[in-house]
């Protein structure tokens, strides 16, 4: 049997657990352990301070909220404190906090409002007469940090309130910052596009998205928030928590349609219960729902702990965790190259799923876990996230069982795998491993880059498939006849894809290095290697040291381009394109280019033209287009419904165009 630990050491070692976790969770958003597991040491500590008060020390995290202020934000201080919440698992632990409420106001009767417990980031938003002064993050609760310039970018936060509320002399409201599911998986395909690392979850991006120190990159992810409380109001109208939500969303805010006013105790144990059926198509990650008193008058008296308000508890939704063991840890290739590893494992089923495999997401994660295989683990499935590895219980570890040995080769093809200097991922950097060749074939023919009409998912994975197309270069040896042979193209729709690849053939160089998915090499950069190169022979022989000098490139993507050219099977691809006829010369225009060296932002709804018609005419004329505004753009063209950049040109100072004007500029460029 084990050792009963001294009730002073295990306090000891709990308080150190939970300061750990803290900050992992709070300041790094790279939390370990879920929110479950978090729960109980917090609870176990709590519990063992009320048995022995002689143990509570000052620095506990029962006797205060959250971890320290991250560095390189302003610190503020905020007006009401951001508690935590109790929380209660059960119907029966919902029935007793109704009983706590009971005790602490004898003979009064309560109502309710249940608001779904959005898994995000917490803010608190302060508006004085109606503008919004000031926006900090939740912090230790005492101290936040001020990003009211990241928050402003996010457009359902209003920068000025509607209606009464904007007579206020001081408003502060609570809300949750978040990503909802489908802006995440967008967001995630758009960074691998770009040879960017996507995040491990909506939280982890909805965090670091907020607490980007370029407000510029906080303006491009899809965030989102609800309102959840008025912390303080001056002077202050409300006598319920849900007449203050309802004026809130009069005001300009976004409040969570899914809240409800529940009569009794009942109706919420029932509210609870359909959230938690419904939690899967909420669209956004929930890990339960709060529970808070209406009567703003019954608040008061109720008051607070150090830890968490006594009118208010947090009903959690069952852990999505389970033990099984890993049989095997493969790696698999991806698109851009990425090798990621994958825990195989015994099936177990998780929240009414199977689930057989979980991300380990890279070499370092694999060894902060020191996951082998054989071991016996904790896996967690949250909402729509890929099931992950939690921790390993070494305690189960079979004697046999060793270190994995994260490969230096890619395990497909044999190539090299790089890993750059301060980044996480391993890539494969052969350009034709058939890892990458599907998603690499769609990438090549898609409209931005070759513009290979017809040649889609189902045409690409036949051609992969049945041996026909092994790299880039065979897609020009296909025949009619060839293609005519897949199934649902007929001898018509065939002749045309062979068309449409053999015209591909003179795109230019610029859409050629697009195609070829070089890493961090997206259509502003190779429009900016193909101007100033000239050719593909010139830039496969450039330096590192060229690369990095040009304007507008750097040493990440000079690095990058430069182990493109030096691997030789991207070599031999670019000879077997050259020998098909592609053309590997920049293709000029035939007239003028005034604009040669001037940046475009676009931003609104064209009605003459689309973006894409625009940005090829700007590209034309020798313009760059680029999407972030800067103190280095020369025109932003300004059409219908135009985004936050309107805030950001206007305090640059940088010339604008509406629709007719740029036109008119064109015709006359």
């Amino acid at each position: 049997m084990p050792v009963k630990k001294d009730p002073a050491a295990r306090a000891e070692e709990l308080r150190s657990l939970l300061h750990y976790h803290n900050y992992r969770y709070h300041i790094l958003n790279r939390p370990e352990i879920s929110d479950a597991e978090y729960d109980r040491l917090f609870n176990e500590l709590r519990e063992l301070e009320a048995t022995h008060p002689e143990l509570i020390a000052p620095d506990s995290p029962t006797q205060r909220v959250g971890g320290a202020v991250a560095e390189g934000f302003a610190s503020v201080q905020h007006r009401v404190p951001m508690l935590s919440l109790d929380n209660a698992y059960t119907a029966d632990e919902i029935r007793e906090f109704e009983a706590r409420l009971q005790r602490a106001l004898p003979g009064e009767t309560f109502t309710y409002v249940c608001e779904p417990k959005v898994d995000g980031l917490g803010v608190a938003l302060l508006y004085e007469k109606g503008r919004l002064g000031r926006g900090a993050t939740r912090g230790d609760g005492r101290l936040g940090e001020d990003i009211t310039q990241n928050l402003k970018t996010v457009r359902t936060i209003p920068l000025r309130l509607r209606g009464p509320l904007a007579d206020l002399d001081v408003l502060e409201v609570r809300g949750e910052v978040f990503m909802g599911h489908e802006a995440f998986e967008d967001l995630n395909r758009t960074l691998e596009a770009e040879g960017e690392e996507p995040f491990a979850n909506p939280r982890n991006a909805a965090a670091g998205s907020v607490r980007q120190k370029d407000s510029g990159i906080t303006a491009k992810r899809p965030l989102d928030i609800f309102v959840y409380a008025v912390s303080d109001a001056r002077p202050n109208p409300f006598a319920t928590h849900w007449d203050a939500m309802q004026a809130l969303g009069e005001a300009g805010f976004k409040i969570n349609p899914r809240s409800r006013r529940c009569a009794d105790i009942q109706a919420v144990i029932t509210t609870c219960a359909e959230l938690e059926r419904d939690r899967a198509n909420l669209g956004y990650d929930a890990d339960g729902v709060v529970i808070k008193v209406d009567s703003l008058d019954q608040q008061r008296p109720l008051g607070a702990t150090t830890h968490h308000p006594r009118w208010a508890v947090a009903y959690k939704f069952p852990a999505q965790q389970a033990t099984t063991v890993v049989r095997k840890i493969e790696i698999n290739v991806g698109r851009t190259g990425a090798l990621t590893p994958t825990a195989l494992l015994d099936p177990v089923e998780i929240a009414g799923a199977t689930i057989s495999r979980a991300t380990l997401h890279n070499a370092d994660e694999i060894e902060r876990l020191d996951v082998r295989e054989g071991d016996t683990v904790i896996v967690e499935r949250a909402g729509d996230v890929i099931p992950h590895i939690l921790r390993v219980v070494t305690e189960k570890r079979p004697p046999e069982a060793n270190s994995f040995a994260f490969p230096t080769t890619c395990p497909v093809c044999g190539a090299s795998a790089f890993r750059p200097e301060g980044e996480v991922v391993s890539r494969c950097a052969n350009s034709t491993c058939p890892a990458r060749l599907k998603e690499g074939l769609l990438h090549y023919g898609s409209r931005r880059a070759m513009d290979i009409e017809h040649l889609g998912e189902a045409v690409v994975e036949q051609l992969v498939d049945r041996g026909l197309v092994q790299t880039f270069a065979d897609l020009y040896g296909l025949s009619v006849a060839q293609l005519a042979e897949l199934d649902r193209l007929a001898e018509k729709s065939a002749t045309n894809l062979h068309t449409a690849i053999q015209a591909s053939k003179g795109r230019g160089l610029a859409p050629l290095l697009f195609a070829l998915g070089i890493r961090y090499v997206g259509e502003n950069v190779a429009r900016i290697l193909a101007t100033e190169f000239g050719s593909m022979e010139n830039l496969s022989h450039a330096t590192e040291e060229q690369l990095a000098a040009v304007h507008g490139i750097g040493p990440r993507i000079a690095a990058s381009v430069a182990l493109f050219f030096q691997q030789p099977e991207n070599r031999r691809l670019i000879a077997a394109l050259r020998e098909a006829g592609v053309k590997m010369e920049e293709a000029t225009s035939a007239g003028p280019r005034p604009l040669l060296g001037k940046i475009f932002v676009l931003t609104g709804g064209l009605t003459q033209m689309t973006r894409d018609e625009a940005k090829a005419a700007i590209q034309r004329l020798g313009g760059r287009v680029t999407s972030s505004v800067s103190k280095k753009t020369d025109y932003v063209i300004i059409g219908k419904d135009p985004g936050s950049k309107v805030e950001e040109v206007r305090r640059l100072g940088v010339t604008t165009l509406d629709e007719t004007e740029f036109l008119a500029l064109v015709q006359k460029s």
